[in-house]
């Protein structure tokens, strides 16, 4: 169970703050940033493995089905896949294996989670047709180089 606290009362009372993370997460409240999450080491290390144990078991899993076998159970999970065409479902199931693999691996599971969004946006723009069409003509006029992202033009 999650306890929350502010800013403050950890500043008045940090031990006491310490006694309720003993006994479980305590969420801090700051005002105009984003909370912070106390949390026992050994229960971050503890769940770290158990995702980690869980992850290759699952990577070792898609290791065992063909592409479809996965399109398909990820289409289950991820209803969104139905309005992307058959190619784009297999392409799908194999760079969220590739990411998958990776995200174990390296134990960032953003790399997972920016695959899965990247998907769903295509899936939006096969899901409208108006704009699928519009984003896959080709364009008629050149409106120049591209300026590299971060730069002002």
């Amino acid at each position: 169970m999650t306890t929350e606290v502010q800013w403050s009362e950890l500043q008045r009372d940090p031990r006491s703050v310490a006694e309720r993370a003993e006994q479980g997460a305590v969420r801090v409240r700051r005002r105009g940033r984003a909370p912070l999450l106390l949390l026992q080491e050994e229960e971050v290390a503890v769940a770290s493995e158990g995702a980690v144990t869980a992850a290759r078991a699952m990577r070792n899993m898609l290791h065992h089905l063909d592409s479809t076998g996965i399109a398909e159970m990820l289409a289950e999970t991820f209803p969104w896949t139905d309005v992307l065409p058959e190619e784009d479902r297999h392409r799908f199931a194999t760079e969220f294996t590739r990411a998958f693999e990776t995200a174990a691996e390296l134990e960032r599971w953003n790399v997972l989670a920016q695959t899965i969004r990247e998907w769903r946006a295509t899936a939006a723009v096969h899901a409208d047709p108006e704009l699928h069409r519009a984003l896959s003509e080709p364009l008629e006029e050149d409106h120049g180089a591209v300026p590299p992202p971060g730069t002002e033009h």
